[in-house]
């Protein structure tokens, strides 16, 4: 299996939704949000089951099989959060891995060339071991205040993003956290490729409105 080319990267990150069974409103189906997702332009997908409520064991194997399913189904590129084992069995488009999880070369040793790898980065220092490690793109965050994830780390704002581009970090690069349509202009001006986001889609009351509204905004000022 042949490596991501930085270009197809770039593209992947555009609009790009991180979502598990617990970021859904009540009452939704996973698998219908993301179709509806993937049907308002989300351009990659991130499986991340965790938290309380979440599922395990053979549950959260047959719902990441599922949406793996729907991805492959529309073309758009699988990941999976922090769960090498859970890629591979599923044979998803690659593995991200957080500061805390896993280290980031041992991951690429174990998923190969052919399979992406994002890694999250919060100083020039992370970003610069993240890219020796192999890291086909960052994530960087969070850019505003989120909810989304209990174990956040502090708010960098786009300055974080700007200062990676300053110091010569040129992989390409996702921002994330509390990322609405209002600010993702401005983040994506200051040197972001993509915009990840989980209850700003996944939450919405329409997933395939939301997403076309971030799809609009990426298109409008990253043509």
């Amino acid at each position: 299996m042949d490596g991501w080319s930085e270009e197809q990267v770039r593209q992947a990150l555009q609009v790009y939704l991180v979502m598990g069974s617990i970021n859904l409103q009540a009452g939704k189906n996973p698998v219908d949000v993301l179709r509806q997702a993937i049907g308002g332009g989300v351009t990659l997908f991130q499986f991340r089951e965790k938290g309380a409520g979440s599922l395990i064991g053979e549950a959260r194997l047959a719902l990441a099989a599922e949406l793996r399913e729907v991805c492959r189904a529309q073309g758009v590129p699988f990941i999976v959060d922090d769960d090498v084992d859970l890629a591979l069995a599923i044979e998803a488009d690659g593995v991200h891995v957080g500061q805390q999880d896993a280290d980031a070369s041992r991951v690429r040793a174990r998923i190969g060339t052919g399979r992406m790898l994002g890694v999250s980065a919060h100083t020039v220092e992370e970003a610069r071991l993240a890219v020796q490690a192999g890291a086909d793109y960052l994530g960087v965050g969070p850019i505003y205040p989120t909810r989304s994830k209990a174990d956040a780390h502090a708010v960098l704002g786009i300055e974080g993003i700007r200062e990676l581009r300053t110091a010569g970090i040129a992989v390409p690069m996702v921002a994330i956290g509390g990322i609405t349509t209002d600010l993702a202009a401005s983040v994506l001006a200051a040197g972001a490729d993509g915009i990840a986001v989980i209850s700003a889609i996944a939450g919405a009351p329409d997933a395939q409105a939301a997403a076309k509204q971030f799809t609009a905004v990426w298109s409008s000022k990253r043509p």
